[in-house]
């Protein structure tokens, strides 16, 4: 008798790209989410446009999202276009039991939290390894800052309790640089004790356009799990 194989990480982002895709219905505005899950759904939501002629409208959160949104035909519009997104799906960091989650390490964080913040329906797309009893247990905080305020921010995340770290471009010498042509500290805890006071505390810094932390956003998370099934959380 033949053993089933154990599913691989790129199984479960699979797995759970497909399904967020059956959920979307004719007409959708959709938030297009970056990074490998959120790809492996918009490449799932390009098949079902080219088989079921479907028509939906997208708002990608990063030009990465936004390429890869043009290579499987899905008609893009921004914010000025349309009064409300439908359903907006995207990947996580962490997510704790809350839902509440760290995005960022793909340096989109900024984009990603105005896009979840008009959809009527944020979709979080992971696997069982980004579940976590708190936040900040074993990814960093990312921090999108204004150059020039480097020093007090990373004064401020020490306060806080944080090991702030510039974050380095691995192919290029300087500085992680974001869309928005501005710097990421990632702000390394021992696990995020107080949530609001960091939302709070760094969004009040001048010098800080935004962070990872996405508060009572999420409504759904998509679980890809190593068995092969899909579980459902709502908030």
């Amino acid at each position: 008798m033949q053993t089933r194989s154990p599913m691989t990480q790129d199984d479960a982002k699979r797995l759970v790209g497909e399904r967020v895709a059956g959920w979307i219905r004719d007409g959708m505005v959709l938030g297009l989410g970056t990074g490998s899950t959120a790809a492996m759904a918009i490449e799932a939501l390009g098949r079902r446009i080219a088989e079921e002629n479907l028509s939906v409208r997208g708002i990608p959160t990063s030009f990465a999202a936004e390429r890869l949104a043009q290579q499987f035909s899905i008609p893009i519009v921004n914010l000025d276009d349309v009064e409300r997104i439908d359903l907006a799906f995207d990947g996580a960091d962490e997510v704790d039991p809350d839902l509440n989650l760290i995005k960022g390490r793909g340096a989109a964080q900024t984009r990603e939290k105005i896009v979840a913040s008009q959809a009527n329906r944020l979709v979080v797309l992971v696997d069982e390894s980004k579940m976590v009893d708190r936040l900040g247990t074993g990814m960093p905080l990312p921090v999108e800052i204004v150059p020039m305020a480097l020093g007090p921010v990373m004064r401020v995340i020490e306060s806080l309790g944080g090991r702030p770290e510039l974050r380095m471009g691995s192919r290029k010498d300087g500085p992680v640089v974001s869309d928005q042509g501005l710097w990421i500290v990632d702000a390394t805890f021992d696990g995020i004790s107080d949530l609001t006071l960091v939302n709070v505390t760094l969004l009040g810094t001048p010098g800080v356009l935004d962070h990872g932390l996405f508060l009572d956003m999420t409504t759904d998370v998509l679980l890809g799990k190593s068995d092969g099934s899909v579980e459902h959380l709502q908030r």
